[in-house]
């Protein structure tokens, strides 16, 4: 959709955009982001540059960048080499237009082959490229599945200054954050004693409309969803 339908309907319903992702490659084909591929740095730059066009008729602040899929344990060194560069100039770029470039583990059940999995291994790339404007965005869901103790995922990084969203699901199976392993309350709880005072994107597929599965969030604001 063009960014300035998007811009209209935003202001019509009253809504921010706090997020937007860099084209992925080719989706359709099952590409998952192309900012480790060495080779794509052009398409790569390219997707950046429409990003931050969208961020700006958008308002928006932040611009996610995939990486992509690592099919050989030997491609590591060279991907490693070329995430580096490519977020060290997308950040270098993103920093005249005010935005966040952000970078996501993200399990390896979803997205079987992913680069990037770890909260720690996305932390040490942040301060390895040193941009201020490189953070991590820390999906809980991801967290849980392949790190669990989240709650300390949470201690460790957020006081960091490091992390530039955070977005939750219900575990495993990935529907309303109230339904699963996770104790969404608690870590609720957590985040507002760590003074954050960012989104949390709600990145979970609804189990039937989207509407509907709000009740959670209408008792977690009257104070009757459980806590422990």
């Amino acid at each position: 959709m063009a960014a300035e339908r998007l811009a209209a309907a935003l202001a019509g319903n009253g809504l921010k955009q706090v997020l937007v992702n860099a084209a992925q490659g080719d989706f359709a084909a099952g590409e998952r982001g192309i900012a480790a591929l060495p080779g794509r740095e052009a398409e790569f730059r390219s997707a950046i540059e429409r990003g931050l066009d969208y961020a700006a008729a958008l308002a928006c602040p932040r611009l996610h960048v995939m990486a992509g899929l690592a099919p050989r344990a030997e491609s590591r060194p060279a991907m490693s080499a070329t995430y580096l560069a490519n977020l060290a100039w997308a950040a270098d770029r993103a920093a005249a237009a005010r935005v966040d470039v952000l970078i996501e583990p993200i399990n390896t059940r979803d997205i079987a082959g992913y680069f990037l999995n770890r909260q720690d291994e996305a932390h040490a790339i942040v301060a390895a490229v040193g941009a201020p404007n490189l953070k991590v965005q820390m999906d809980l869901y991801h967290c849980q599945i392949v790190e669990g103790d989240v709650a300390t995922r949470l201690r460790t990084y957020l006081p960091t200054g490091r992390v530039g969203h955070l977005q939750i699901a219900g575990v495993p199976e990935r529907h309303e954050p109230d339904v699963g392993e996770v104790n969404y309350p608690y870590l609720f709880d957590v985040v507002d004693a760590l003074g954050w005072d960012g989104w949390i994107g709600c990145e979970y597929r609804p189990k039937a409309a989207t509407s509907a599965g709000l009740g959670w969030l209408r008792a977690l604001r009257s104070g009757l969803l459980n806590r422990p």
